[in-house]
């Protein structure tokens, strides 16, 4: 994935090779008269064309269309008057209608190239007006790199856009491609090929990409022949009080499934009796303080610890926190756990800073606004680099949910989820997702890679299920979303069907 920054880099370095910049606008208009056809059988098509690069794509698209015998009209407020849309202007003979006077009524189909991913301020005047006309015409629509409007690097609404049926894109996507509101204003998405070479990541080292097992699958842990419960991990979940438990159940039972070797719930002596009456596999001890708890740490095998789901704010949370980290044991840290730190903030990232690789935070955005409130005042940074401050302030992974969910880590890395579903926007899914990350890190997953799997499997299992999902059929679900990641990734396990 690359931001409008690095495409831009991309395009230069590609035309610096011998590729030339006006062969690629050309390859690109190739491909989006290739998407109007197949969206159009017949009809005039009308093409909207902006003054930079994306208005050069939509001018050759409307002049290989009307080559091919097409109803072809183009619209331009600003004829280009330099570069390469300058040279696609002449070239399609500089016949074109005032945009003002654009009329949806009048075609079967637009296309968008008005701004593209490289859009920087918000859309007004005219070039506004007719988005909005656009917008509210319900024609079909190809929006050329991303529908005008939509800032490439954030994913944000820059003053209006239009939903797009399709959009096509080049080389490789963009972050707004998988990053709301951009995300869903895109339609269908196609990635044309237009002859860069893919040499040009090397140059470019890009940071962001989109969450898949491609990226992790080497650092997973996947049981050899001769693996024993112990070699998988033993994973902690604390519980709150008596009457709030589920959230930690939750949890240790997605623990249990997403294949930590040992779960142990650790529940106040106040709960013990309503936790054992819901428990099989899933063990149980006492745990009423942070002095109990030094105790409990004194056995070495409990290596990775979910505190947060159910378990209440105040300084409980934060003295085991300290102790666990202290201790040089990996920590997912969620709910009540991130919101008992709102106000001592700094105690927490002085851990985090302590134990690199053994925290992740998990936050919806409202949790991120008390514990990161600076950075999500700034939420004209977009999502990822808000992830990205977090992650360097914390020293922790950050795992910033929501239907786009971004890992992000302390050294920059980032990972923009795309398995989520609107089945996970129920009670509960998220201690889910706190147990899955705790089970990764059981199983010895560095926390960028445990975190990314975590997510990317959540999203999988809900997908699995389909409607009526609630938070108790995931775990349910994790034996089918773990055989498709090991399909996916070639892995071989003995004595296990293909």
């Amino acid at each position: 994935m690359l931001t409008p920054q690095e495409m831009a880099q991309a395009d230069d370095i590609a035309a610096n090779l011998g590729a030339g910049s006006f062969p690629l606008m050309q390859r690109a208009a190739q491909a989006v008269a290739e998407r109007a056809k197949a969206l159009s059988a017949g009809g005039s098509i009308a093409v909207l064309a902006g003054p930079g690069n994306n208005g050069g794509d939509a001018i050759l698209a409307a002049s290989i269309l009307a080559e091919e015998g097409r109803d072809v009209r183009l619209f331009l407020h600003v004829s280009p008057k330099r570069g390469d849309a300058a040279q696609a202007l002449k070239i399609q003979g500089g016949r074109f209608a005032a945009l003002g006077d654009f009329d949806p009524s009048d075609h079967v189909l637009a296309i968008d190239g008005l701004f593209g991913a490289g859009l920087d301020r918000p859309l007004e005047g005219i070039y506004a007006a007719a988005v909005e006309r656009l917008a509210a015409s319900g024609l079909p629509i190809l929006a050329i790199d991303l529908p005008s409007g939509v800032d490439g690097t954030t994913g944000s609404i820059l003053g209006t856009a239009a939903p797009a049926t399709e959009t096509i894109t080049f080389f490789r996507r963009k972050p707004a491609h998988l990053l709301e509101p951009g995300a869903s204003l895109c339609g269908r998405l196609h990635v044309a090929d237009i002859g860069i070479p893919d040499l040009v990541l090397d140059r470019i080292d890009p940071q962001l990409a989109a969450n898949h097992p491609a990226i992790w699958a080497d650092r997973l842990s996947v049981p050899a022949r001769a693996a024993h419960k112990y070699a998988r991990g033993h994973a902690v979940v604390f519980s709150g009080g008596h009457s709030h438990t589920g959230a930690a159940r939750l949890a240790a039972m997605a623990a249990l499934r997403g294949g930590a070797g040992l779960v142990t719930l650790m529940s106040p002596g106040s709960a013990l009796a309503v936790n054992a009456a819901q428990l099989t596999a899933i063990m149980l001890r006492r745990c009423d303080d942070a002095e109990q708890l030094a105790g409990h740490l004194s056995d070495t095998r409990l290596n990775a610890f979910v505190l947060g789901p159910g378990f209440g704010i105040g300084p409980d949370a934060r003295s085991y926190a300290r102790g666990i980290l202290q201790a040089g044991r990996a920590l997912v840290l969620d709910a009540d756990g991130i919101s008992s730190f709102a106000d001592h903030a700094a105690d927490l990232f002085q851990l985090g800073a302590a134990a690199p690789d053994h925290l992740v935070l998990t936050p919806h955005m409202g949790e991120f606004t008390r514990l990161f409130p600076q950075d999500a005042a700034e939420q004209n940074a977009g999502k990822v680099e808000m992830a990205r401050r977090a992650a360097r302030q914390s020293g922790a992974v950050i795992v910033l949910k929501g239907s786009d969910t971004v890992i992000a880590a302390p050294d920059g890395r980032a990972l923009i989820n795309e398995t989520g579903t609107p089945a996970l926007a129920t009670a509960g899914t998220g201690d889910v997702l706190a147990g899955l990350v705790g089970a990764q890190l059981a199983n010895g997953v560095p926390a960028f890679e445990a975190a990314a799997a975590a997510v990317w499997l959540h999203g999988v299992a809900a997908r699995l299920h389909g409607p009526g999902l609630i938070a108790e059929d995931l775990p349910g679900q994790m034996p089918r979303a773990i055989s498709a990641l090991y399909s996916l990734c070639g892995f071989s396990l003995p004595g296990w069907p293909a």
